[in-house]
């Protein structure tokens, strides 16, 4: 089974996607504003799909926060 997705994980993969500090993103920081893009996030979706979540595109994509992201996982994750 695979390993479940932790929020410090999701911080540490959109902080390495966008070369930033993961201390530095906030739980309620708009991701956009930090230079996230729809190519990026697809790139981040893709990687915790084959980690064994099955999240949607569009479900990630309406939320630009990882608090946001966070209650989708659980959801997935439950």
């Amino acid at each position: 089974m695979p390993e479940a997705l932790t929020l410090e994980r999701m911080r540490a993969d959109v902080a390495r996607m966008l070369r930033e500090d993961p201390a530095e993103i906030g739980l309620d920081d708009n991701l956009m504003d930090w230079g996230l893009d729809s190519m990026r996030l697809l790139n981040l979706v893709l990687g915790w799909n084959e980690a064994g979540l099955q999240l949607d595109m569009s479900e990630i994509g309406a939320e630009t926060t990882l608090n946001g992201w966070w209650n989708l996982v659980q959801q997935r994750q439950a």
